[in-house]
């Protein structure tokens, strides 16, 4: 067997896999989706932290859905870091067309250290009512029911940390006609299904095999928790803040434990650019976090392996035919995540692009290569790099200077 029938044969093999595993994640979906958590009786009073940063596409539409929320008692502390930020006079317009909803803003430079979401929560904090705490991001989509799965999510025995899945809703503007406008949706469209039909079936096959991470689009727990170890203060020099959270609160001896909701996330960019170094910061902090099942992600692109079994093969007839089945699980795979998660997301779906999806995985296989090239991250222009367990290493050169991150 010549090396290329060899690279052949092993591509097509793990398409099969990649197959395999996009059944698998949509089967989680469903059983996912199906599960009733009956209520626990109790409604605490909670209040929501959410950092901003900016003027960001649908910020003001994301933030109203959790301001119109129909919960007993909530507090929502918004905070910036910079007086000028755009981001207050959105929250200045919610303040208005929210009058029954206890709104705080804060508005406060002090930096604690190189995570600057951690700095901004740290400012916000003083500011918080209540003993139940929901660090939030500023772009969720929330439907009804949010918070209240969140305090029985977090009601359950033993669990210390309630968190959430989330999908992908494009967040660019849908006026624009012909190729124009299809060119200019592209890019939110494919960061929105590497989401929705990527990350979110992976993250609950990860979870059937036992991991136990906290997603950061929500991480909930009682200010008791917290103070346990350490406080906000103990995040501040890392760059995964969500994954470091989780492992603490396990420290414990709690679990983090998913709440039945699930939200959407606003997926802003408007260029491939600015997709691929979001998805390549997103890569390279995981890469640092859990190098091994990074480098097994590889085997969730079924597509993207038969495509190279294609190359490989001189496109042999099998290898053809083996790119329009992988093709075909992956979009049914797809479809089936859309059609469980109907129930929870209703407006907020963003239907799985079937014709996007070899576009996507190439993409996706592209980013991971590229993860290996280095340790520097950009977030919102700010540089940075990931060391050991995702913590920010500020100088890792005399030429380089590292100025902490934002949320996103």
């Amino acid at each position: 067997m010549t090396l290329p029938d060899l690279l052949a044969a092993l591509s097509g093999l793990f398409a099969f896999i990649g197959v395999a595993q996009a059944i698998a994640g949509w089967l989680c979906v469903r059983r996912f989706a199906r599960r009733i958590e009956p209520p626990r009786g109790t409604r605490p009073p909670i209040t929501v932290l959410k950092p901003l940063h900016g003027d960001e596409p649908m910020l003001e539409e994301a933030l109203a859905t959790l301001c119109a929320h129909d919960y007993p008692i909530f507090q929502v502390v918004y905070g910036v870091q910079n007086p000028d930020d755009p981001a207050i006079s959105v929250v200045r317009r919610l303040q208005k067309r929210f009058p029954d909803c206890d709104i705080a803003l804060v508005i406060d430079p002090t930096d604690h250290g190189p995570n600057r979401k951690i700095g901004n929560l740290i400012n916000m904090f003083p500011m918080a009512k209540h003993d139940v705490l929901a660090i939030a991001d500023s772009d969720l989509h929330v439907r009804p029911g949010y918070l209240a799965s969140l305090a029985d999510t977090l009601e359950q025995p033993g669990v210390g940390l309630a968190t959430v899945l989330y999908t992908g809703l494009p967040g660019v503007a849908e006026n624009q006609n012909g190729l124009a406008g299809w060119l200019a949706r592209l890019p939110a469209r494919l960061g929105a299904t590497q989401i929705t039909h990527g990350f979110l079936p992976g993250a609950l096959l990860a979870r059937a095999m036992g991991r136990r991470d906290c997603l950061g689009a929500t991480m909930c727990l009682r200010r008791e928790t917290l103070a346990r170890f350490g406080g906000l203060a103990s995040l501040v020099d890392h760059l995964a803040d969500d994954n470091v959270l989780g492992v603490r609160v396990r420290g414990l001896g709690l679990d983090v434990a998913l709440a039945s909701t699930v939200v959407a996330t606003t997926v802003p960019e408007a260029t491939l650019g600015a997709l691929f170094r979001h998805e390549l910061r997103w890569a390279r902090t995981i890469r640092a976090l859990v190098p091994r099942e990074f480098a097994l992600s590889a085997l969730q692109y079924p597509i993207a392996w038969a495509l190279l079994a294609v190359l490989c093969s001189g496109g042999a007839a099998w290898s053809w035919l083996l790119c329009a089945l992988a093709w075909f699980w992956r979009a049914l795979a797809a479809t089936g995540i859309d059609n469980a998660l109907d129930s929870k997301l209703e407006k907020l779906a963003f239907p799985a692009p079937i014709g996007l999806l070899p576009a996507r995985e190439v993409l996706s296989i592209i980013v991971m290569l590229a993860s290996y090239a280095g340790k520097k991250v950009d977030w919102r222009g700010h540089a940075m790099h990931a060391t050991g367990l995702a913590s920010i290493d500020q100088n890792p050169d005399p030429n380089h200077q590292s100025e902490g991150l934002h949320p996103r």
